[in-house]
């Protein structure tokens, strides 16, 4: 079995990060869309568990996709699951660059998998969950940026929150 590991802050998910899981579920036979804790950051707007549970809710309708939450190394995670690559998306040459470096950092540390990236599709190359929060926060429509499964609850977390934080 084939399984790919799909690994992200995903705070919170969007049509864009959907879009390459289900792309990723059509190449291997398992795709585990992981939460990953960074610990260097400031906590989220959603806690890893409410991130887990508004992916499980966006990719219901993709019968070989798990979700899960790890505060390690994505290389140890892979690991741990046995898969064979990472899947990330790319959205632009930044993306590429850092994406790239962590790759090559990974498979120093591990290198039994393989990095595979795939490129965001046109609609939506501008999405990222930082854009989300900000047109939300200041009560702009988001519903075309968020998985319909969970578009009432993101906008309900976010809207009104303190912006002076």
């Amino acid at each position: 079995m084939k399984i790919a590991v799909c690994p992200g802050s995903f705070d919170p998910i969007t049509k864009g990060h959907v879009d390459i899981i289900r792309r990723a579920a059509a190449l291997f036979d398992e795709v585990i869309v992981v939460v990953m804790i960074n610990y260097y950051k400031s906590s989220g707007c959603f806690d890893a568990e409410e991130r887990s549970r508004l992916i499980k809710r966006s990719v219901e309708d993709i019968p070989n996709v798990k979700t899960d939450v790890y505060g390690g190394l994505l290389a140890d995670y892979v690991k741990k699951v046995n898969a064979c690559a990472v899947v990330k998306g790319l959205r632009a040459m930044s993306d590429f660059e850092y994406e790239f470096q962590q790759a090559l950092t990974n498979k120093k540390i591990n290198p039994d998998f393989e990095t595979v990236f795939l490129p965001a599709d046109g609609d939506h190359m501008f999405l990222s969950s930082s854009l989300v929060k900000q047109v939300c926060e200041f009560g702009g429509d988001v519903t075309d940026f968020l998985p319909p499964q969970i578009c009432e609850d993101v906008i309900k977390k976010i809207k009104g929150r303190n912006l002076s934080k």
